[in-house]
């Protein structure tokens, strides 16, 4: 019986020469590398500055605090996220306000915007999902408008491009994550970037306990996190770089076969759109159930048994019970949203599937949800 996981890294000898050496040097911490892995990730996304961090989360909380977000502040996003893109405007004290979201892209719907803005409101978080850009260009008219700030939560989405131009290169800052399912992975581990050296030299300075570069033991200048991103971590980082366009390349062949092999299957499932303009980097492969009337949960079991692993992809934010409890959410706040939660599908999506493997789970994903048509 084949197995197939949902995700894994694709780590070689490359990566495991870089962190064996680092392991051998004793500088595990605060050394080089973080400094080598920040130089070249600025560069490959087109920013000034790039700040390394302990993950992803942590750099949206620090990209709060650089905004000047706080307590009575409203901020913009969408609520079909990974709950970190939410929890990051509480860590500060602000109220994140919900959007709905294109039924096409999944991604935060620009319409919508306007409707919800209050004298409260200092910021739009846009959150580019699963690999694809946000549809910016309104989004920066409305910000601009209102003179409200940009922050990019382009976790799901390096080296994603929207008309020509990489996400993360839109906003104040933008922060990116390097989770094992990534598009590149240094375990656990994020990246704040940015063209503002006052934003850089802030958030380096809080992800080290609120210490300047310059100052020792005896003074911090800020309250402080310890958000550092480790030497191995960023030793592992370096050496994805290098081959991040080529893993990219593979993730793009690898959607472009689920989407020619479940197009016979068009009735049955929708496959993932790319939006006019946009140059997705895939982070994963998500496919809605036509059928309303399915138990999603019933095909992830059925296929699982078959060993296909799935999982589903994403629960809608504003339906966890911390946030109903919290803000009084309730089912049909955001229609758009809680369909796609409901219906949605990640297949297994990393590099060594070959395409008789991505065949072969859409014709098995096909015929377990003829059993429930």
């Amino acid at each position: 019986m084949s197995k197939y996981q949902l995700a894994k890294p694709y780590i070689t000898k490359s990566e495991e020469r870089t962190v064996l050496e680092v392991l051998r040097s004793g500088n595990l911490s605060l050394g080089p590398k973080y400094k080598e892995f920040e130089m070249l990730f600025a560069r490959k996304i087109g920013t000034k500055y790039a700040c390394a961090v302990s993950s992803g989360t942590a750099g949206l909380h620090l990209a709060m605090i650089a905004a000047g977000i706080g307590p009575g502040d409203e901020v913009i996003t969408t609520p079909f996220s990974f709950i970190a893109s939410a929890n990051c405007i509480l860590y500060v004290g602000a109220k994140p306000v919900f959007v709905d979201i294109d039924p096409v892209t999944y991604n935060m719907e620009p319409a919508e915007i306007e409707k919800r803005l209050t004298k409260r409101t200092k910021a739009i978080l846009v959150v580019h999902i699963f690999g694809q850009a946000v549809d910016m260009d309104p989004i920066i008219k409305i910000a601009k408008k209102h003179k409200l700030k940009i922050i990019e939560d382009a976790c799901e989405s390096i080296c994603a491009e929207y008309k020509g131009k990489k996400v993360g290169t839109f906003g104040e800052s933008a922060v990116f994550a390097f989770y094992p399912n990534k598009q590149i992975t240094t375990a656990e581990g994020g990246m704040v970037v940015t063209n503002n050296r006052k934003i850089y030299e802030l958030c380096a300075s809080l992800r080290n306990q609120g210490r300047a570069e310059n100052m020792q033991w005896l003074d911090h200048q800020y309250l402080g996190y310890n958000y550092r991103m480790d030497e191995m971590s960023a030793a592992l980082g370096t050496a994805q770089l290098q081959k991040l366009d080529f893993m990219i390349k593979h993730r793009q062949a690898l959607a472009g076969w689920y989407s020619k092999h479940l197009e016979t299957f068009s009735g049955l499932v929708e496959a993932p759109k790319i939006a006019e303009g946009n140059n997705p980097t895939w982070f994963v492969y998500v496919i809605k159930i036509k059928n309303k009337k399915t138990d999603r949960n019933r095909v992830i079991e059925d296929l699982q048994k078959i060993g296909i692993s799935t999982k589903p992809y994403l629960p809608s934010i504003h339906l966890f019970s911390f946030y109903k409890d919290k803000f009084g959410f309730k089912e049909g706040d955001f229609p758009v949203s809680e369909a796609v939660s409901q219906s949605s599908l990640a297949l297994p999506f990393y590099i060594g599937l070959k395409e008789k493997d991505i065949k072969y789970i859409s014709h098995t994903l096909a015929n377990v949800l003829k059993k429930y048509s």
